[in-house]
């Protein structure tokens, strides 16, 4: 459906947050495709806002060679999108959860926190500069000691040094937590498959694959 774009922020360079109204139900943790009705296919985004806000939310960095984010990026409130209703099974549960998440792949974490679904919930947030901890001060708010971080590319107070698959390969998952994986397809594989050597059952590991 033609939706009006009501809010667009660049919340870390190259980084934006576009809201439009939400005007249907989805789940925590779906998908919809977004588009500028010029002709290029539409391409799917995370939701990254809550089941009962007022506006749906997506997070986006630019591909300088994208043939659509260059364009999403130029939106101001006021102008007219595409978006696709809901879709997708990468789908939150109050049930206990690893969340492991790397750059934009945060969104559907996001959408499930602003859900009502942060109990029980061990959040692994991986970036490569601290600007890129997008909404690290709710994540320390609602989770506390259960939000670890971790920093690749520079030393950040608070997080440690390194790759999220550090972390994951010391985590203790003896009670086979159902596990949830969004980010960089090279993170998702690397930490699925230690995941499961430490035996975690594949059907408990949950992967969407960010391109």
């Amino acid at each position: 459906m033609n939706q009006t774009v009501t809010s667009h922020v660049e919340i870390s360079p190259k980084v934006f947050l576009l809201g439009v109204e939400r005007r249907f139900d989805f789940l925590p943790g779906q998908t919809v495709k977004l588009g500028l009705g010029d002709g290029e296919p539409p391409r799917i985004y995370s939701i990254c806002s809550g089941n009962r806000d007022a506006e749906l939310k997506i997070l986006y960095n630019i591909k300088e060679d994208g043939s659509l984010t260059p364009h999403l990026a130029q939106l101001r409130p006021g102008d007219a999108i595409d978006v696709s209703e809901p879709g997708g099974t990468f789908i939150g549960t109050s049930d206990p959860a690893l969340w492991i998440a790397t750059g934009t792949g945060i969104a559907p974490f996001y959408s499930m926190l602003r859900s009502g679904l942060g109990a029980n919930k061990t959040l692994v947030h991986g970036a490569r500069f601290e600007n890129q901890f997008y909404f690290s001060n709710d994540w320390k708010n609602s989770l506390g000691a259960n939000y670890h971080r971790f920093c690749s590319g520079e030393e950040v107070e608070g997080a440690r040094r390194g790759r999220v698959q550090q972390h994951v390969d010391g985590v203790d998952v003896s009670n086979h937590w159902k596990v949830y994986i969004c980010g960089q397809a090279q993170m998702c594989v690397e930490v699925r498959d230690l995941l499961i050597e430490k035996g975690v059952p594949f059907g408990n590991i949950v992967v969407e694959i960010y391109f």
